[in-house]
């Protein structure tokens, strides 16, 4: 569930863009003199974007240090570091350690039963460090079982027990801004978990995994994008009422680019690639019909010739052929295929094609 809180770095910038960046190395170094070299395989953006949040309201130095990058050697890399920047990464730990023990139960996927065995040392090591922390998230992932398990169709409920979790970890110091910051987190939270199932949706279905979005699928047929984008949409907007209230000056444009943003660039993903998808089957279907269309020549005689060469014509993009017409149509030369070659059915007239030739 990590990676929807990015920055739109196109409509960033120049000096904010690397601030963030500064800020997203900083994290980077803090997981490593953390956990290790391996603890840099848990970066993300989400995580930079709460060290952004804190920084900007809380108003934050940093410690600046210059480094070299493995994956971009050739120039020094700069890196800011500071009280917001250990409790990201932290968070980061005990958050992937429990998404990796998740990824386990449900896919059985061993390399990710490693990994959680590699962090467990990190983990037990941070509960004892972040109590109130460990014990929210542990209670998130019970409570998130037993709703899976349920099958539960209340979109609101399942996706609020992540933004509960999210509000908790939003709340870092119990002061003045705890209240709007654990409610900025839990809209960030259910807005995280309803893209999450919102981009799995497809692949539950092949695996036949629990999905909240099943149902309302089925209820809403054809309205169910639109349904989709309105929610997503509704909780990224109690996040922005939240952020404006917080008296946040500091990096306040790269917040605003994200949350306005930034939040939207994996759901246009998502869209390009189901376009991508729906171009290809249909792409496939064409090829179906127009390999149906040279079997035909292959079982009827010279003075259907012109026909099928007019089909052919259609059939390659000269002409939008499909409907509940040409499908009875294509179903009674069906039945020309079936009497083999050479012979000919007596409900396959010229009616057959000229079905065909009405769409022109």
């Amino acid at each position: 569930m990590f990676g929807y809180i990015n920055i739109n770095r196109k409509e960033l910038p120049g000096e904010s863009a690397k601030a963030y960046q500064a800020y997203y190395c900083g994290l980077c170094r803090k997981l490593k003199q953390s956990c290790g070299t391996k603890g840099q395989m848990l970066l993300n953006y989400d995580m930079t974007f709460l060290i952004v949040l804190l920084t900007g309201l809380y108003e934050f130095g940093h410690e600046t240090t210059e480094f070299t990058c493995p994956i971009h050697p050739t120039k020094k890399q700069t890196a800011w570091i500071n009280e917001a920047t250990e409790y990201a990464a932290d968070m980061n730990v005990i958050l992937a350690y429990h998404n990796f023990e998740d990824d386990w139960k449900d896919d059985r996927a061993y390399t990710k039963k490693a990994f959680a065995r590699a962090f467990l040392k990190d983990y037990s090591r941070l509960c004892a460090k972040y109590p109130k922390q460990t014990a929210t998230v542990e209670t998130y992932m019970k409570e998130l079982a037993k709703a899976e398990a349920a099958e539960e169709a209340n979109i609101d409920a399942v996706a609020g027990l992540t933004g509960e979790m999210a509000g908790e970890l939003f709340c870092w110091r119990q002061d003045e801004w705890a209240q709007e910051l654990r409610y900025l987190g839990f809209y960030m939270g259910k807005f995280i978990y309803l893209m999450d199932a919102y981009e799995d949706l497809e692949k539950d279905k092949k695996r036949q995994a629990y999905n909240p979005f099943f149902k309302m699928e089925c209820e809403k047929e054809g309205d169910f994008e639109t349904f989709v984008k309105l929610l997503l949409t509704s909780m990224m907007s109690e996040c922005a009422k939240s952020f404006e209230r917080l008296p946040i000056l500091l990096h306040a444009d790269i917040l605003r680019n994200i949350l306005y943003s930034g939040v939207w660039s994996r759901y246009e993903y998502i869209q390009l690639k189901k376009k991508k998808q729906e171009k290809k089957k249909k792409g496939k279907q064409d090829m179906s019909n127009r390999e149906r269309a040279i079997q035909l020549l292959d079982i009827i005689d010279e003075e259907r010739m012109v026909y099928v060469v007019r089909i052919l014509e259609n059939l390659t993009g000269f002409a939008e052929i499909p409907n509940a017409e040409t499908a009875a149509a294509i179903e009674e030369g069906d039945k020309m295929l079936e009497c083999g070659t050479g012979q000919r059915y007596e409900g396959a007239t010229e009616d057959f094609f000229n079905t065909l030739l009405r769409e022109e």
